[in-house]
């Protein structure tokens, strides 16, 4: 059922018996788009990503809800259901009505338009709605209007304190004219009302100041009304005795809070749905619940944790289909959870697809005459969708329990989770307690130049195996291992270089949290902040001279004084071919002591190629003879294992 601004007063009323007797409610919206500005990245933390989500999203409009009440009828066994697609614009009631501005993106509205989104209703039928705040000041203004008009009793023009205004020449002849034509309506008996021609504010001003002088207003009442094209004039009407003085005075004051309660609209539906304290579904729901509160209850709040209050405030029961979808026992099964791929998969084994009825002719859908993308048929196919999955928990159950609904313990653990999109390892936000919390010890902060591309980034980090590439703008990227074992060598082998710069997860948000300072004067610059990186020089530093400084970090100042050209031609054949000839050329790794050990190793390798493997395996430990070198068989031969190993891989294939 098709909602708009000439029925909504009658389904507003119907909603008062529709959503009690209701099992739940399903919903769904549209957007005028979805998002400006930073993009969600995989390794958002959930108060990262809806922080992205606030700035970036709250500018576009929700343009269309839709509603569907479904209720079990447990004599006949079924489910039915009574669906509502509200179209929703913030027409403005009055000059005093907020009048906002708002965001289109045009993939989001041609999207839209090619599904057969009716922008012509929206515009000239959609239903306003208004924040508590926005609420609550035209409740003020008109308090106050009502209250000045009974304290000069009629318009504001008959105030005695009021400041007259000189009447210019050039509208002398108008204001006559005017007061002429009320004379003459004052002394018939028809018509009921005169409306004069239509006129700018200053002169409407005039009029109000001239007809409180000369006309008694217990006897003629004038006011200003807004038309249905939008303009505004004045309307005459005559008072007659006290009494239909008062009455009139009473049918305005009335007529003055049914257009408050008409600018309300469509936050009535909200706050019936809120208070019922029913069940709430949706799928991959956030965002519609983002726009539901930003646009009828409050501005969403900065502060994260504020915003779950506030969800739980005005929504205490919600459930997201999507999120349920990637749990188990029903993430092995379910390949898609797109909301069309998802009907489609319930609906076929091991799952079954409930129907559910429209209580009424004409207030629901088919799911056979799909309607993909309007508001009220997506929330129709969310509600399906659950119930297929709430009774595929029951048949899973010894013994079986069928229907599970809206009040079954086995939801419990689906309630209050917000399906998070595009996000790699923190899949939900918990509205009723702490977020989940993964380690993240596998991920690193990369900054490189702007030329680097995506191969670029596999390249330097393929000694380490597969990798997952999150960028975060041209110049930086989050980098994931599929083999989180390796993200020790990497701290170890990757040091920071004149071109790019490696730094753990936790190191990056910490600075990016301000919990830290930047700690790349006593890290050996394995931890350079992406401030520092501008200015930090590699070439020719210099020894520390403090005697607390360790000896680790002097060999590793040490290394990098080395020259490139006291490197063996083996080596630096090896790294070409690591790095390419040319793209990488300029990207080579600063050598820490380990890896010049190592290399030395290597060279000696390589010139008894020849000798069979024992005598090589004796010159490659006889040779690593550096001052880190501890006596002991075993750590001998720990040292030629991990020789071995560089030897093996050094060409990063």
């Amino acid at each position: 059922m098709e909602v708009t601004r000439i029925n909504f007063r009658e389904v507003v009323a119907e909603l008062d018996s529709v959503i009690p007797a209701a099992q739940f409610l399903a919903i769904d919206g549209e957007f005028t788009g979805l998002h400006t500005g930073q993009d969600v990245n995989a390794f958002d933390t959930p108060a990262q990503y809806y922080s992205k989500l606030r700035s970036g999203g709250m500018d576009f409009l929700l343009v269309q809800f839709g509603l569907c009440a479904f209720s079990y009828d447990e004599e006949n066994d079924k489910y039915l259901h009574r669906a509502y697609n509200f179209y929703i614009f913030p027409k403005p009631q009055s000059r005093s009505s907020p009048d906002p501005r708002f965001l289109c993106q045009s993939s989001s509205i041609e999207f839209l338009a090619s599904q057969g989104f009716d922008f012509n209703k929206l515009f000239k039928e959609g239903i306003p709605y208004l924040t508590q705040p926005e609420e609550q000041k035209l409740r003020d203004y008109l308090e106050e209007k009502q209250k000045n008009r009974s304290n000069v009793n009629s318009s504001p023009g008959n105030d005695e304190n009021s400041q007259i205004i000189p009447i210019p020449d050039e509208h002398v002849s108008t204001i006559e004219d005017i007061c002429s034509r009320i004379e003459e309506f004052l002394a018939n008996s028809e018509p009921e009302e005169l409306e004069l021609d239509r006129c700018n504010a200053f002169v409407r001003k005039l009029i109000f100041q001239t007809v409180a002088q000369r006309f008694d207003n217990k006897k003629v009442q004038l006011e200003s009304r807004l038309t249905d094209t939008r303009n505004r004039v004045l309307v005459v009407t005559r008072v007659g005795n006290e009494e239909d003085r008062k009455k009139k005075e009473q049918e305005k004051r009335e007529k003055e809070l049914q257009d408050l309660e008409d600018a309300i609209g469509f936050t009535q539906v909200l706050r019936k749905i809120s208070q019922s304290g029913k069940l709430v579904i949706g799928h991959n729901m956030l965002l519609d619940i983002c726009h539901v509160i930003h646009q009828c209850y409050f501005p969403l709040p900065e502060d994260y944790s504020e915003f779950k209050e506030m969800v739980n405030c005005v929504f205490p029961k919600l459930l997201d289909t999507k999120y349920m979808s990637s749990l188990s026992p029903f993430k092995d099964k379910i390949s898609s959870s797109i909301l069309t791929h998802l009907y489609k998969t319930l609906s076929e084994d091991p799952f079954k697809m409930y129907s559910a009825d429209p209580e009424e002719e004409g207030k629901g859908y088919n799911s056979l005459n799909e309607k993909y993308h309007e508001a009220g048929y997506d929330a129709y196919i969310t509600g399906l969708c659950f119930i297929a999955m709430a009774n595929h928990l029951g048949l899973l159950q010894k013994p079986k329990q069928i229907p599970v609904l809206a009040s079954s313990p086995l939801l419990n653990p689906y309630l209050n989770k917000l399906f998070l999109m595009r996000v790699q390892d923190f899949p939900y936000i918990n509205l009723f307690g702490d977020d989940p919390v993964s380690p993240r010890d596998h991920v690193f902060y990369v900054s490189f130049p702007k030329d680097w591309k995506t191969y670029d980034l596999t390249q330097l980090f393929s000694p380490f195996g597969s990798v997952f590439i999150a960028w975060l703008s041209d110049t930086s990227a989050y980098v994931a291992l599929h083999h989180r074992d390796q993200a020790n060598l990497v701290q170890k082998t990757l040091t920071q270089s004149d071109t790019y710069t490696v730094m753990t997860y936790a190191a990056h948000q910490q600075l990016q949290d301000g919990r830290t300072k930047c700690r790349c004067a006593f890290s050996g610059g394995k931890s350079l902040c992406a401030q520092c990186i501008g200015g930090r020089t590699i070439a020719k530093q210099t020894v520390p001279a403090s005697p607390t400084t360790s000896a680790r970090k002097r060999r590793s100042v040490e290394a990098l004084q080395e020259e490139p050209e006291m490197q063996s031609a083996t080596s630096k054949r090896k790294r070409s071919r690591s790095f390419g000839e040319t793209s990488y050329s300029k990207r080579i790794i600063d050598p820490i002591p380990e890896e010049k050990e190592m290399d030395d190793a290597g060279q000696n390798g390589q010139s008894d190629k020849k000798q069979d493997q024992s005598t090589r395996r004796k010159k490659s430990e006889g040779n690593v003879n550096s001052p880190r070198t501890i006596s002991g068989s075993s750590v001998g031969n720990k040292k030629a294992k991990s020789i071995k190993q560089f030897q093996e891989s050094d060409t990063w294939d």
